[in-house]
């Protein structure tokens, strides 16, 4: 009879769990709706058998317990468009949450504190904002938090140390400020602590050095000061420790090495590290990445690098390190290495010829900015894996060998402000890949390969402050892929422009001055449509400037001085959004718009074209003058042939008097050329530092004077004309023609002598 009892309890005890359990299972299948109501665009339609009577334990992305609770929800990757419900801290029993890599937006529900249960929480990779919710740190059973990848703001909560059983934290990359909370340091169990690319700052707090079983560091991309507690350098369980970009400085321990012996990655480049790199860094055998750049290091590289058989990365560029090219040597024993950066730092010789016999792997070699010297070993071409080459800044000399062309994969090639000699091998042709070519600043000769025409991928090339001389292969001006720059300046290179040049349509920057090219300019020009920077000064181009320049709606830099250029400025430049326009030592004429960025003088120069006007009124007395000149010339020449006559009575005594008026003109001229030597614009430019104000000593009715010093040590005075006053050319002709000379002085040998008001010297008063 008890037995049937008992049996009877245990049938009502089950009957009772059943029916609590029932309603628990229809709050799970309604939060899982609410939060697919929640979903904007489900583009894969992946959350279609969510709903239609069947169970959620069937649905796409559910995982269920034994007593039918949804214990598992992975919805990673799906490119889900919406928010996260609220409702989402329903499904108590969660213990697992994968929402990573969607486009889940706004902030996330404080509900999701009411998930006791969750161990795994990962929302990385979406575009959640808002503050990390205090209610997370209610999840005590939380292993693994990952709110990476997000544009999260405000500070990481300071009662985080409540999540005693966490183990991996990744909160980095978003926009996170404020300091690190010295609660973490009480987090027992913490083995990753990611928080890079923020914004937070002060300094490092000492009690990380408690995480007793941490292995993974990553505080790069802050704002974080001061050093780097030694206690850090205790945690022997290190395996990735990362500082990099921030404002952190001291030494590092001379003994890293046996602090940190399982050490795999050490990155602290980008900050103010001074002092040498310990010798005991290199007796990590393990360690696989150091990254060191960019800091004040000192010293000369320790030995050892040939034992780190693991090494893929080695950048100690753009420090202050004192060594020689036998580093290289010693890295051709690291067989696995992919990245060698010793750029910018005080290593001087010669490139060894052993530098073929780094690691096949190698992708990335930078030695730019140096003292090295002697020519690029041929064996440069067994490096087939290069992606890129920067040797630039350096002294090199010699020709470019011809074994380079074996660098197929080579997308970046820099040999530039080098003494490299010969001409351009034609084997760079062979470089498709590359989308950067740097030869600037060398001694090149010869012309430039029509083979470049081959670099369909390039997007900058410079060639400029080189001996190159002939005509500019029409392959070059071919080169859609070209974005950035062309810059052939400073060589000899001569002929006209192809109207190919117009295929560039893409190119932000032309620079083809200090050259000697000629004819006109291509009216295909105005294909060029990014152009931003066109500068063909100091040539000898010819022809009008085509008006369709006005159509470069993008351009800001126009240089055309000191050509050959001719016509008038056409209106259309304008209506540019221009900040430099030259178009000084031409032959330009006609009126001067008055409107755009002519109202800017500035940034206008138009010095050197004598004939330009700079109003209708002068314009006119100019057009006026020129026309009754021809009037009395027709004039003159009928009453010459009127008169021949009477003339050829008098010719003789004519000719007497011209004859000794010459006589005495030459005189005169030749004693001024003597005193008075002709002065370019550019030197007036330049000795009056362009027309200082602090040189300035006088302004006048017309113009200013300014003071300055010739190159040969001459002092001299120099009168500008404000061109825009009404009577100022009239005042200077007339200033020039009978104010040239001041009123004789008698010298006390007999002799009289006359001021000039130019040169401020005195001359003998011949013929005046």
């Amino acid at each position: 009879m008890s037995t049937l009892v008992h049996l009877l309890l245990f049938f009502l005890f089950l009957l009772s769990a059943s029916c609590q359990t029932t309603p628990i299972k229809h709050k799970d299948r309604e939060a899982l709706l609410d939060l697919k109501s929640f979903i904007t665009n489900d583009s894969s339609g992946v959350l279609s058998s969510w709903g239609n009577g069947s169970s959620p334990c069937t649905w796409t992305g559910v995982l269920c317990n034994h007593g039918g609770r949804v214990s598992e929800l992975d919805l990673r990757g799906l490119s889900l468009v919406g928010r996260i419900c609220p409702s989402i801290g329903n499904l108590s029993a969660l213990h697992s949450l994968y929402l990573q890599d969607n486009n889940f937006v706004g902030n996330m529900p404080n509900q999701l504190g009411l998930l006791g249960r969750l161990q795994m929480l990962n929302l990385s990779g979406n575009l959640l904002t808002g503050n990390i919710p205090t209610s997370f740190t209610n999840c005590t059973n939380l292993l693994t938090l990952d709110l990476s990848r997000n544009t999260i703001s405000g500070n990481i909560p300071s009662s985080i140390h409540l999540l005693q059983r966490i183990r991996k934290l990744f909160i980095g990359k978003n926009n996170l400020d404020g300091s690190i909370p010295p609660s973490i340091g009480n987090l027992s169990l913490l083995n990753t602590f990611d928080v890079n690319t923020n914004n937070l700052t002060g300094k490092i707090p000492e009690v990380l050095g408690r995480l007793k079983y941490i292995q993974y560091i990553q505080l790069s991309l802050n704002n974080l000061k001061g050093f780097v507690p030694l206690s850090l350098y205790n945690l022997s369980t290190l395996t990735f420790f990362a500082f990099a970009k921030n404002d952190l400085s001291g030494e590092i321990p001379t003994d890293i090495g046996f602090r940190l012996p399982n050490l795999r990655v050490f990155h602290i480049c980008f900050n103010k590290f001074s002092g040498p790199i310990p010798s005991s860094l290199h007796n990590i055998t393990e360690i696989e990445s150091i990254r060191m750049s960019n800091n004040l290091l000192t010293g000369s590289v320790p030995p050892g690098l040939n034992g780190l058989h693991n090494l893929t990365m080695y950048n100690i560029g753009f420090n202050h390190i004192s060594d020689t090219t036998n580093i290289i040597k010693d890295l051709t024993n690291c067989s696995k290495l992919q990245f060698i950066a010793l750029d910018e730092n005080l290593i001087e010789g010669s490139v060894p010829e052993s530098v073929g016999n780094l690691s096949g792997s190698l992708v990335k070699l930078y030695l730019g900015g140096n003292s090295i010297n002697g020519q690029i070993p041929a064996s440069i071409g067994s490096l087939t894996s290069l992606t890129v080459l920067n040797i630039s800044y350096n002294q090199l000399s010699g020709s470019i060998p011809s074994e380079i062309g074996h660098l197929r994969e080579l997308t970046v090639l820099g040999l530039a402000e080098n003494k490299l000699s010969g001409p351009l091998p034609v084997e760079i042709g062979s470089l498709t890949a590359l989308t950067t070519l740097e030869i600037n600043n060398n001694e090149l000769v010869g012309r430039i390969p029509e083979a470049l025409g081959l670099l369909q991928r390039v997007l900058s090339l410079d060639l400029s402050s080189n001996k190159l001389h002939g005509d500019i292969p029409a392959s070059v001006f071919s080169l859609r892929s070209l974005s950035s720059v062309l810059n052939l300046s400073h060589n000899s290179l001569s002929g006209g422009l192809s109207g190919t040049i117009g295929q560039l349509e893409n190119i932000i920057a032309i620079d083809l001055s200090d050259n000697l090219l000629n004819g006109g300019i291509p009216l295909s020009i105005m294909q060029c449509r990014s152009l931003q920077t066109l500068s063909l000064s100091r040539n000898a181009m010819s022809g009008v400037i085509p008006d369709s320049i006005g159509n470069l709606r993008g351009l800001q830099i126009l240089d055309l001085s000191s050509n050959r250029l001719t016509g008038s400025i056409p209106a259309s430049l304008a209506n540019l959004p221009l900040q430099l326009l030259n178009l000084s030592m031409n032959d330009l004429n006609g009126l001067v718009p008055s409107t755009g960025i002519f109202e800017n003088h500035s940034v206008v120069f138009l010095d050197g074209n004598p004939k330009l006007c700079y109003s209708r009124l002068t314009c006119y007395h100019s057009q006026y003058s020129s026309h009754r000149r021809k009037v009395h010339i027709v004039s003159v020449v009928a009453a010459a042939s009127a008169a021949a006559i009477s003339i050829l009575i008098f010719i003789f005594v004519i000719l007497s008097r011209r004859y000794f008026a010459r006589a005495k003109t030459t005189a005169i001229d030749s004693i001024i050329k003597v005193n008075h030597p002709l002065i370019s614009y550019e030197e007036l430019w330049r000795v009056t530092n362009n027309f200082d104000q602090r040189n300035l000593i006088g302004v006048g009715s017309f113009g200013s004077v300014y003071k300055a010093i010739l190159h040969d040590g001459t002092p001299v005075a120099i009168k500008v004309l404000d061109l825009h006053k009404v009577g100022a050319p009239k005042s200077w002709i007339a200033e020039c023609e009978t104010q040239k000379f001041e009123t004789p002085k008698p010298h006390k040998a007999g002799h009289n002598l006359c001021k000039c008001r130019f040169c401020r010297k005195r001359i003998p008063c011949i013929g005046l």
